[in-house]
């Protein structure tokens, strides 16, 4: 087959309509990193939600090792990425600087056999799970019960997720009420999940935790710091919510650590910054190994044909910046049907192609 022979690299911000807060953080902007290889007339798509740092370490480093290689071989590809960067750093930005291209050359192979690319992974399911994600702490009452109940109501998604923690876990009484508008506002039947984000300790998780448990909340995510294995550890040994983490996860080691210490009761993986499709499918194979299912988070577009061939899936996170941006964006991002996104088969690779003319208006140079 013909060789990469040319990698375009973009970067694009998508200003938001108001700063947006979870736990521990607050934001105005989303930047996307896109990696479009070419190989025999053909281009494939990838990305990640990473800084604009990202695409000069592609520019610099990852660029020479990509071209001249063998389209359909993406694993080989990524290892030698991998190798090239060792002086840069694993984790962060050269993680989610390899995520995008790995996606890309995927990508592109599907589209070079034309096969959609759960085809080419080795599709197992129809459709993937997904969650209703957001419930940002800057929200109204008024806004965060509109959001999640439309997602609910109007989408037939049947599962959300809200952010808790209120400044670093300063305002407890407040995510208690507001986990509790949310629950009068989805219904009893609606599976409920908070995320703390990382912004409260210990003991003080544990202590909400069972006050969440009234509203029958099923899902803590990050109740301590990832980073936090014991922490997570404990917490998950004295609540009935499943204990979720890993979107920080880099590389598969990480994630090794993470089960080996018991941390969690669901893996979360984020195929834009654990460098990709390929190791993604190590991590969901990790995660087996050890018991556990996985759950893809946000990017709900670049997650589902790997999830589609994922085995011990749980669900994907349908984001709502994601959800946004990513229609901004692309062509063919995919819209729920009875709580899952079914992958477009008529569609080979990922299915996403970039709109260069909408997306113009958000592109930076690098």
């Amino acid at each position: 087959m013909a060789p990469v022979d040319r990698l375009e690299i973009g970067v694009y911000t998508v200003p938001l309509e108001s700063p947006e807060s979870d736990g521990t953080l607050t934001w105005t902007e989303t930047t996307v990193v896109v990696v479009e290889p070419s190989a025999g007339g053909v281009t494939g798509l990838g990305f990640t939600y990473g800084p604009a740092a990202c695409a000069t370490l592609i520019r610099d480093v990852l660029v020479p090792v990509v071209i001249g290689s063998e389209c359909l071989d993406p694993p080989a590809v990524w290892q030698r990425m991998v190798k090239a960067i060792r002086n840069t750093g694993r984790p962060g930005v050269a993680s989610m600087a390899i995520a995008a291209v790995d996606i890309a050359l995927w990508d592109l192979a599907a589209r070079i056999v034309d096969l959609p690319l759960c085809r080419l992974l080795g599709k197992v399911r129809d459709c993937a799970p997904i969650y209703g994600s957001g419930g940002f702490t800057s929200l109204t009452d008024t806004e965060l019960t509109e959001q999640l109940s439309g997602w609910v109501h109007d989408q037939h998604i049947p599962r959300v997720k809200m952010k808790i923690a209120t400044g670093w876990g300063s305002e407890p009484a407040r995510d208690v009420a507001r986990v509790q508008l949310v629950r009068d506002a989805i219904g009893a039947d609606t599976e409920l999940f908070v995320d703390a984000n990382g912004g409260y300790t210990r003991k003080q998780a544990v202590r909400l935790a069972r006050t969440f448990a009234d509203q029958n909340v099923t899902w803590f995510e990050e109740p301590v710091s990832s980073d936090d294995l014991v922490g997570l550890h404990e917490i998950r040994g004295l609540v009935d919510a499943d204990v979720a983490a890993g979107e920080y996860g880099y590389d598969l080691s990480y994630f090794e650590r993470m089960c080996a210490a018991q941390a969690v009761d669901v893996v979360q993986a984020d195929v834009t910054r654990c460098a990709g499709i390929t190791e993604w499918i190590r991590i969901a194979a990790l995660a087996a190994a050890h018991g556990l299912q996985i759950s893809g988070h946000c990017a709900p577009s670049l997650h589902v044909h790997a999830a589609c061939a994922t085995l011990n899936l749980r669900h994907l996170e349908y984001f709502a910046d994601h959800i946004r941006v990513e229609h901004l964006l692309l062509d063919g991002v995919l819209e729920p049907v009875h709580g899952a996104l079914e992958p477009d088969l008529s569609r080979p690779g990922i299915g996403l192609d970039l709109k260069q003319s909408d997306a113009g208006q958000f592109r930076r140079s690098l």
